[in-house]
């Protein structure tokens, strides 16, 4: 018994070692050695639970979820002055890998820490602002809206704070806005999701919804008008949810002018 103790601690030991190791790596690195490192991340880890990435990690997956958040929160600030210099691919590469890994810890099984942990370091706020910047292209948009998603999709409250966050006022001008036909149906689908089992905020989002019809982009107002009926089918069944009032207007081209709910005031009074 003794000596399989020793060996278990020694195997445990050389574990955190590794772990370390990686960590360090992972710090002392320049842009083309991460770039690469979330290569093989991605490819090793696509689709493990929460388990699995522990043991990968020697129980701290945690550790490198937070360093991940962390150089994302900078690289996508400061994208933009790469846009002149020969490496802007390489920033909105590392950008677009840095969400999918964060993808991988978000949408592990059982892995609701990780969601917990991610909201904690501003998350959703980080993602929002990525949808509103213009030098960051429509693929880290759409990996933007599609962490959204998953985390909308870890219930009630998680919607809720993406509500409150001014969720709602992003998502529909970038509905309306984006020239992406695959962004646009991403942005749908989340959009319908707030719109579910959120009493809370149901009026916000279909105020959002209506304020999209104005716009100049066709396959914007037909996902509007499908997530509308949506909503109507599964509420009341007619009509727009009770105390909703006159939607914001979208200029062609200029996105939304600002909501009623966002601005400060009851969209439903």
């Amino acid at each position: 018994m003794m000596v399989e103790e020793i060996m278990t601690s020694a195997k445990e030991q050389e574990a955190i070692r590794k772990l370390m190791v990686f960590l360090q790596e992972w710090d002392n690195a320049h842009k083309v050695a991460r770039n690469r490192i979330l290569d093989n991340f991605i490819r090793s880890n696509n689709g493990k639970t929460e388990p699995e990435l522990e043991l990968e990690f020697s129980q701290g997956a945690s550790l490198f979820l937070a360093r991940l958040s962390a150089w994302l929160r900078v690289t996508y600030l400061f994208a933009w002055r790469a846009k002149a210099l020969s490496n802007s691919y390489m920033y909105s590469t590392c950008i677009n890998k840095l969400l999918k890994s964060i993808g991988i810890f978000l949408s592990a099984a059982s892995g609701r820490r990780y969601i917990i942990e991610f909201l904690e370091i501003g998350g959703v706020l980080m993602l929002l602002q990525i949808l509103g910047l213009n030098h960051l292209n429509e693929e880290d948009k759409k990996e933007s809206v599609k962490l959204l998603q998953l985390i909308a999709d870890a219930g009630r409250k998680y919607k809720e704070l993406i509500c409150e966050s001014y969720g709602v006022q992003s998502l529909a001008e970038l509905l309306a806005t984006c020239s992406s036909a695959e962004v646009q149906d991403e942005v749908q689908i989340l959009l319908d999701s707030l719109g579910h089992g959120n009493p809370k905020y149901q009026n916000q989002v279909y105020s959002g919804l209506l304020a999209v019809l104005p716009c100049s982009n066709p396959h914007a107002q037909q996902l509007a008008l499908q997530t509308l009926r949506s909503m109507q089918v599964s509420g009341r069944g007619e009509g727009c949810p009770a105390g909703v009032g006159k939607p914001a207007v979208i200029a062609a081209g200029k996105g939304l002018a600002p909501f009623p709910a966002l601005a400060g005031v009851d969209p439903c009074p």
